[in-house]
């Protein structure tokens, strides 16, 4: 299985995705998908109600990989591969999504207190004549956060684009007494996996 190029599209506003991807030496053009508006998103990210998070995860990243393909074929172009991810947090079966405001990122962060919890990335690449899906799953464990410490966090802009409302990237780190997993996975983007994924869609990598 061979690609036309060896560039790919990358579906993802996640500026921690681009630069996974440039640390593995993979070479892409932004392919973004309406995430609001008049006519609303492309893929909608909501819930199913009594959908499991491992099932989610991997949905939405299917669904958008399949629409960004569709996208290349409608506005005619190269017809590389599209590569696609999801990311959330869950904790007691229950998805935590994207803080909408300070009392749920407070929230959110109080829940995970002192606790481990699983974050979910689940990638997919779409091409002429290959679709594959992966999911990775870590474990995080907070320790004891303080809630002067959660009020100071939330204070700033950190949570409110991230999964759980932390990124272990950015000062949420201070937070984490230990992970197993991925770390990159936990970042956004998994990236022994997904550099699977793309040799698998005829990419060649290493």
């Amino acid at each position: 299985m061979k690609l036309v190029e060896k560039k790919i599209y990358l579906a993802s506003k996640s500026p921690r995705r681009r630069e996974l991807l440039r640390q593995i030496g993979i070479d892409f053009e932004l392919l973004l998908l309406r995430a609001d508006g008049p006519r609303g998103a492309d893929v909608t990210e909501e819930v199913i109600e009594g959908e499991a998070p491992l099932d989610y995860v991997a949905r939405v990243a299917q669904e958008k990989a399949a629409f960004g393909y569709k996208l290349v074929q409608r506005r005619h172009l190269k017809p590389r591969a599209v590569l696609t991810a999801d990311t959330t947090v869950t904790i007691d079966g229950q998805i935590l999504g994207k803080p909408a405001d300070r009392a749920e990122a407070s929230a959110m962060l109080t829940q995970l207190s002192g606790r481990t919890h699983q974050v979910l990335t689940a990638i997919a690449v779409h091409s002429a004549d290959f679709t594959g899906q992966i999911t990775q799953v870590s474990e995080v464990r907070f320790g004891v956060l303080s809630p002067a410490a959660i009020a100071a966090y939330c204070a700033t802009l950190e949570p409110y684009d991230k999964a759980g409302g932390y990124g272990i990237q950015g000062p949420a780190a201070q937070f984490i007494e230990h992970i197993a997993g991925s770390h990159s996975g936990i970042m956004g983007l998994p990236l022994y996996e997904t550099a699977q994924l793309l040799r698998q869609a005829g990419l060649p990598l290493p």
